[in-house]
C-alpha cells in the first residue's frame, strides 16, 4: 500500500478542470469561456430553441457534463440595488430589484431583501428573503449575538457598480463570496445564487457517496433531498447537509452553511465557483472564517449544535445482523465471540426481533425469552440497541396495538393535503401505515410515552432510529399525490427519479410546521432530539441514538452510520470519506456498516473491513437479511485472532478516543480528520482520502485494494510498507502523548484496567496531550463538573502531569503502570517520580530498528490524585548518537516515514522506509 512518508515539500496539485481555451469560444461568438459557463437550462430536456428562447446561449462542447445552454456574460435575468443600505443593529440590508420581466420558471419576487449579520468576529450571516411575504425557515436556533463590524475578521461589500456581492478575509484580502447580482434569481419555487470560490480545495455536500473526499470541480452537480436509497455515487441519499469547506490558496481555510430543508442541488464548476438552486424557503447563508479546517468546524458547531458526549459503552465493538430469525441463533453467535475472546460491547436487534414488524413490540415464538437474554446481556457487560422504525401500522384489530390507537387518538400523525386525515402509505408492518409528524409536540409526548413503556418490555440501553428520510414503499400515499405545482413544482433539482414523492410522502401533505415540501429532510432530525431524551429519561444514563437521516445539527442528539452499503471493496474505500465528511458536519459518531449491509462478503474483503472498521468512531459490523453471516467469529480461528488483536488495539486506544470526544462536545473539535486538517500547507494532502486520523496524533492507513500486500511502485515522499492479511498500518505522530488502557472484552472490564501513556517524542524531544475520565455514561458530567482532566507535557527529559479538573469520584482508583517514551536521543541513566528515585528494575530501555532509544516503565504513578506530578529522566550521553524519529510499540510514526505493522498482541517492532 501506498503511505505518505514526509508530509513536506510537496508539488503543487495541478488545478482541475479540464476546460478548453479561455474568453470566448470561437465557435459561437458571444459564448463565455467554457469554464465559466452556469446552466440556463438545468432540468432535463434542453434543446437550442428551448435555450434561446430564455434569452440564453447555445453551444456545443466536448468537455464533459459542461452545459450547452448558459447565461451570456450580459445576462437579462438577475437583480440590482434598489436603494441605499440601511444599519440595522447586527450589520445592515439593502433593498433588490429584478432587472427585467424575463423569468425562468415564473412567480418571480421583487423586491428581495438582502440582509447581512456581523454575528461573530468569524462568523457572518447573510440572507436573501421576500419582505413582504413569510417563507419557510429552518426552526433551528443559531444564537446571533451580533458584534461591531471593526471587529470582524471579514468584510462585506458591493461592489462600486453594484454588481456583485462579496465577503473578504481581512487579513488577506481573499475574496470567499463573490456572487454576481445578474446570477440571482428568486422566485416563488426556485431560488438560484452563483459564487466564485477561491480554490479547488472543496469538501463537504451531503448526503452522498463521494468517490473522493476532495470534490471535482469538473462540473459535477449534487442533489439533496433526504431518500432511503442504497449508498451510490452522486445519489441523493438518507441527509442533507447543505455546507461546505473551502481551502483557500494560501492554505486558510473558511466554511459555508446554506440553511436551506427544501429539496435542492449545488453545482461545481472550474472557474471554480459553486451554484446552488433550492424550490422553497430563502437563501440563509453563514459564512465561517476559520481560518484552520479545525477552527472551520469549531465554529460551525458552536454555531448549529456541539456534538453530544456518548457513553463510554458506545465506543466499544458493535455487533448487529437484520436476519438472526430466532432468540437460538443469536445466543450462537455470541457464545462463538466469547469462545475467541473478541471484544464486544454492543448488541444490536434488528426488526426481525419484533412481532411482524410492528414497533414497541417482540416476536414471542422466534425471541421467546428475549427479555431475560437481554437482562444477561447485561450482567456480563454488554449493552442493547434495539430498532424502530417511524411508521405505525393502523389495521391491528382494534384494542390490540396501543402504539396506533394512543396517536390516534392525541393527532400525531402527518395528514393529508386537508390538514385533517392521515397520510397513509405502505412500509414493513403489515397492512397500511402512519407516519408520525415529529415536529408536533403532541407527538413528541406520545414518542416519549411508548419509549418509556417499551423499557419496562425490553430493557434496552439506546435506539436505532431508522427509515426515517421517512421511507414509504409507495410513490406518495394512497390515493397518490394531487397534480398541482407543490407535488411537481417547475423544477425539481437533480435527485434520484427527478421526483418529490417516490419512496416517501407527497409534498403538499402537512405536517405541525407547515407543508411536507418544506419539512420532509427535517423528518429525522425532528425524531432525534426526542428520542434522545426519550432514551435518557427511560434508563437515567446518557442516551444512545442511532439516526439513519440527519440534518444540519443532528449530531447534538445522535450518531449516524452510512446506510446500506455493499460489500464490496469500492464501498470499502468510500468509507472513510463518508465518516471524514460527518465530521465535517458535526457528527463524529459516524460509522459505516462493516463487511458490508448488502450482498455476500469474502474472507479477504471482512478481514480487511474489521481492519478499518475497528477504526470507525462508530464500530459495528451489520448485514442483511439473506446473507451469510460474517461477525468476526464465524469465518473461524484465525479470523478471530486477526479481529481480536486489531479490536484490542482499538480497547487499548478508548481512553484517547473518549478524550477526543470530550473535545469534540466541549469545543467542536473534529474526532477523524483528514492529513489535509493536520498539514494544509502540504497541498497533496488535499486530495488524500485513503488515510485518515484520530484527532492530530494517530494516523489509520488501512488496506483497500484486494490482494494487496505491497504495493507495485514508489512515488516521491511515499513509503511502501508490508500489510500482509493479518496487519494493519498504524502510526503514531511525533510531539504527542497518548493516554491508554489495557484492553478487555467489554468495556466494563477495561475501565476497571490500569492506564498507560505513550509518549512519542518530535525532533525537539518534547511532547503534549491529555486525558479525560468520567464514569462512562451519567448525564451531563461535564457540566456538572463530574469528571477528571490532566494535561500531559514532556520536555527537557521531564513528563509533568497537570491535573485541571479533578472532579470524578472514583479519581483515588486510576493508576498508571506503564509509560512508554519514544525516540529519546539520549539514554537516562536514572529515573525520579516526585523527587523519589525508581529502582532501575521498573524499567526497560530498548534499542528500536530505527537506532532510537525506547523507554519502558513499569511503576505506579499516582500522579492521577496529585494536583501535579512530575517523572523526570536523569539522562546520561551515549557512545552514538541516534536519530529522533518515534518508534512506537505496535505502532509506528507517520511524520517522519517509519512504520511497525506487528499487531498488538506481541508488541513487535519493525522499521521500514
Amino acid at each position: 500500500m501506498r503511505l505518505p512518508a514526509a508530509l513536506t515539500a510537496f508539488s503543487s496539485c495541478p488545478v482541475l478542470g479540464g476546460c478548453v481555451g479561455s474568453g470566448e469560444d470561437n465557435q459561437c461568438p458571444g459564448a463565455v469561456a467554457v469554464q465559466k459557463r452556469i446552466d440556463c437550462h438545468p432540468q432535463p430536456g434542453a434543446s437550442q430553441e428551448a435555450c434561446e428562447a430564455r434569452g440564453c446561449i447555445w453551444c456545443a462542447t466536448d468537455v464533459a457534463n459542461a452545459p450547452w445552454c448558459f447565461f451570456p456574460e450580459d445576462s437579462p435575468y438577475g437583480y440590482s440595488v434598489g436603494g441605499n443600505t440601511v444599519k440595522t443593529t447586527k450589520g445592515w440590508r439593502v433593498a433588490l430589484n429584478k432587472r427585467q420581466a424575463l423569468s425562468l420558471f415564473g412567480n418571480d419576487i421583487s423586491p428581495v431583501m438582502l440582509e447581512v449579520e456581523f454575528q461573530t468576529k468569524d462568523r457572518l450571516r447573510f440572507r436573501l428573503y421576500d419582505p413582504n411575504r413569510q417563507r419557510f425557515e429552518v426552526p433551528l436556533k443559531i444564537d446571533s449575538p451580533g458584534i461591531t463590524a471593526d471587529e470582524a475578521n471579514y468584510e462585506v461589500e458591493l461592489s462600486d457598480d453594484s454588481s456583485h456581492f462579496r465577503i473578504k478575509r481581512k487579513s488577506t484580502g481573499t475574496v470567499l463570496w463573490d456572487s454576481p447580482l445578474v446570477d440571482l434569481f428568486f422566485s416563488n419555487q426556485y431560488l438560484q445564487i452563483t459564487t466564485a470560490v477561491p480554490s479547488t480545495s472543496v469538501y463537504g455536500f451531503g448526503e452522498h457517496e463521494h468517490t473522493s473526499f476532495k470534490h471535482s470541480m469538473d462540473f459535477v452537480t449534487y442533489g439533496m433531498y433526504s431518500r432511503d436509497q442504497a449508498p451510490t455515487p452522486s445519489a441523493n441519499l438518507y441527509g442533507v447537509h447543505p455546507f461546505y469547506m473551502c481551502v483557500e490558496s494560501d492554505s486558510n481555510a473558511h466554511g459555508v452553511l446554506l440553511l436551506n430543508s427544501n429539496a435542492q442541488d449545488v453545482s461545481l464548476s472550474p472557474n471554480p465557483s459553486l451554484t446552488f438552486r433550492t424550490i422553497g424557503g430563502i437563501l440563509d447563508f453563514y459564512i465561517f472564517l476559520g481560518p484552520t479546517p479545525e477552527n472551520v468546524v469549531q465554529q460551525y458547531t458552536e454555531a448549529i449544535g456541539r456534538p453530544h458526549m456518548p457513553a463510554y459503552w458506545s465506543l466499544g465493538f458493535h455487533l448487529s445482523r437484520w436476519g438472526y430469525g430466532s432468540l437460538d441463533v443469536l445466543r450462537e453467535t455470541v457464545d462463538r465471540m466469547r469462545h475467541y475472546d473478541i471484544p464486544y460491547d454492543v448488541q444490536h436487534y434488528d426488526i426481525d426481533y419484533m412481532e411482524r414488524r410492528l414497533d414497541f413490540t417482540y416476536d414471542k415464538v422466534n425471541y421467546a425469552g428475549l427479555p431475560e437474554f437481554l437482562q444477561q446481556m447485561k450482567k456480563e457487560g454488554k449493552h442493547n440497541v434495539v430498532i424502530l422504525d417511524p411508521f405505525i401500522t393502523k389495521d391491528e384489530e382494534p384494542g390490540t396495538y396501543r402504539p396506533y390507537e394512543l396517536g390516534q387518538e392525541m393527532g400525531v400523525w402527518v395528514n393529508n393535503s386537508d390538514g385533517v386525515t392521515p397520510a397513509v402509505g405502505k412500509a414493513w408492518p403489515p397492512g397500511e401505515s402512519v407516519f408520525p409528524d415529529y415536529t408536533n409536540p403532541r407527538t413528541v409526548e406520545w414518542w416519549t410515552q411508548m419509549c418509556l413503556e417499551f423499557k419496562d418490555v425490553l430493557d434496552y440501553d439506546g435506539i436505532w432510529i431508522d427509515m426515517n428520510e421517512p421511507s414509504n414503499f409507495l410513490r406518495g400515499q394512497y390515493p397518490g399525490c394531487t397534480a398541482n405545482d407543490i407535488n411537481n413544482p417547475p423544477y425539481i433539482p437533480s435527485i434520484s427519479d427527478h421526483s418529490l414523492s417516490e419512496k416517501t410522502l407527497c409534498p403538499d401533505s402537512k405536517t405541525y410546521l407547515g407543508e411536507h415540501y418544506n419539512t420532509h429532510s427535517l423528518f429525522g432530525w425532528s425524531q432525534t432530539e426526542p428520542t434522545f431524551n426519550a432514551v435518557q429519561q427511560a434508563t437515567g444514563k446518557r442516551a444512545f441514538v442511532l439516526s439513519r437521516s440527519t440534518f444540519v445539527g443532528s449530531g447534538k442528539h445522535g450518531g449516524h452510520w452510512l446506510g446500506d452499503n455493499f460489500s464490496q471493496w469500492k464501498d470499502l474505500r468510500y468509507s472513510i470519506i463518508g465518516i471524514l465528511e460527518f465530521n465535517l458536519f458535526g457528527i463524529p459518531y459516524i460509522g459505516a456498516d462493516i463487511c458490508g449491509f448488502n450482498y455476500n462478503t469474502t474472507y479477504e474483503l471482512c478481514l480487511r473491513w474489521m481492519q478499518l472498521g475497528s477504526f470507525y468512531p462508530f464500530s459495528r459490523n451489520h448485514n442483511a437479511e439473506g446473507n451469510s453471516e460474517q461477525d468476526p467469529a464465524a469465518f473461524g480461528k484465525e479470523f478471530a485472532k486477526i479481529s481480536r488483536d486489531t479490536l484490542r488495539i482499538r480497547y487499548s486506544l478508548l481512553p484517547y478516543l473518549y478524550t477526543l470526544f470530550f473535545e469534540a462536545h466541549v469545543h467542536g473539535n473534529t474526532v477523524v480528520r483528514s492529513l489535509m486538517h493536520e498539514f494544509t500547507t502540504d497541498e497533496q494532502t488535499h486530495g488524500i482520502d485513503t488515510a485518515f486520523l484520530w484527532g492530530p496524533a494517530f494516523m489509520i492507513a488501512p488496506v483497500l485494494e484486494e490482494g494487496l500486500k505491497v504495493p507495485s511502485t514508489w512515488k516521491k515522499n511515499y513509503a511502501t510498507v508490508a500489510a500482509p492479511l493479518n496487519k494493519i498500518p498504524l502510526f503514531i505522530r511525533g510531539g504527542y502523548i497518548l493516554p491508554q488502557q489495557a484492553p478487555a472484552t467489554t468495556t466494563t472490564k477495561s475501565r476497571l484496567n490500569a492506564f498507560g501513556l505513550i509518549i512519542a517524542l518530535d525532533e525537539q524531544g518534547e511532547a503534549s496531550g491529555s486525558l479525560f475520565w468520567d464514569d462512562g455514561d451519567s448525564i451531563d458530567t461535564i457540566e456538572k463538573e463530574n469528571y477528571f482532566l490532566a494535561k500531559y507535557t514532556f520536555s527537557k527529559g521531564n513528563l509533568k502531569t497537570e491535573i485541571v479538573k479533578n472532579g470524578y469520584q472514583g479519581a483515588d482508583t486510576l493508576k498508571y503502570n506503564k509509560v512508554t517514551i519514544l525516540g529519546l536521543k539520549l539514554r537516562p541513566h536514572a529515573i525520579a517520580m516526585n523527587g523519589r528515585a525508581i529502582h532501575g528494575d521498573a524499567f526497560s530501555f530498548e534499542l528500536s530498528g530505527a537506532r532510537d532509544e525506547v523507554l519502558h516503565t513499569g511503576i505506579v504513578l499516582d500522579s492521577m490524585k496529585a494536583t501535579e506530578g512530575l517523572l523526570r529522566l536523569l539522562r546520561k550521553d551515549v557512545s552514538r548518537k541516534s536519530r529522533s524519529t518515534i518508534i512506537a510499540i505496535g505502532l509506528g510514526t507517520f511524520d517522519r516515514g517509519y512504520v511497525v505493522t506487528e499487531g498488538m498482541g506481541g508488541y513487535g517492532r519493525c522499521l521500514v522506509g
